[in-house]
C-alpha cells in the first residue's frame, strides 16, 4: 500500500506561502500574479492554475525594467537605484501590468507568497497597480 508524503514546511516563510496558497486561485479570466523576492532581484508572474500555464513574467533581470528603472531613478533623482531598491520592484509591477494589457487581462488575484506586503513586495503590487491591474 502506498503512502502519501505530506510536504512539511521548514520555515515560516513556507508555511504561510502554504497557507495562501490553498485560499489563492488563478483562473484564466483572473490569473494569480505570483511575486518572488531574493536578496538581489524581484520576479514576478501571472499564473492561470487552471491551465497551468504562465500568462505573463517580469523582473528585475529583464531589460525592459532596466529601462523603467533608470527612467524612475531619474524622475526621483536617486542614483542608486540598484535591482533591489523599491524603484525596481516598483518598475517590476509597472512593466508586469503593461505585458499584461497586451494579453488583455487586467484583474489578477495577488499571491505575496508568504512574504511580508511591506517595502519590495509592496512597491511592486503598487506599480501593478497604477499601470493598470485591479487587485
Amino acid at each position: 500500500m502506498a503512502t502519501q508524503s505530506k510536504r512539511v514546511a521548514s520555515s515560516s516563510r513556507e508555511r504561510k506561502k502554504l497557507k495562501i496558497r490553498r485560499k489563492v486561485v488563478g483562473t484564466a479570466e483572473r490569473p494569480r500574479l505570483s511575486i518572488f523576492r531574493s536578496s538581489k532581484h524581484m520576479y514576478a508572474q501571472l499564473i492561470a492554475d487552471e491551465n497551468c500555464a504562465t500568462v505573463a513574467s517580469a523582473s528585475t533581470r529583464d531589460k525592459e525594467v532596466q529601462a523603467e528603472i533608470a527612467k524612475l531613478a531619474k524622475e526621483a533623482k536617486d542614483s542608486k537605484a540598484s535591482s533591489k531598491s523599491v524603484l525596481a520592484a516598483r518598475a517590476v509591477g509597472l512593466v508586469l501590468a503593461g505585458r499584461s494589457k497586451e494579453k488583455r487581462v487586467s484583474k489578477v488575484v495577488f499571491d505575496r507568497n508568504g512574504f511580508l506586503y511591506t517595502g519590495r513586495v509592496k512597491a511592486l503590487a503598487d506599480g501593478a497597480r497604477d499601470g493598470g491591474l485591479e487587485f
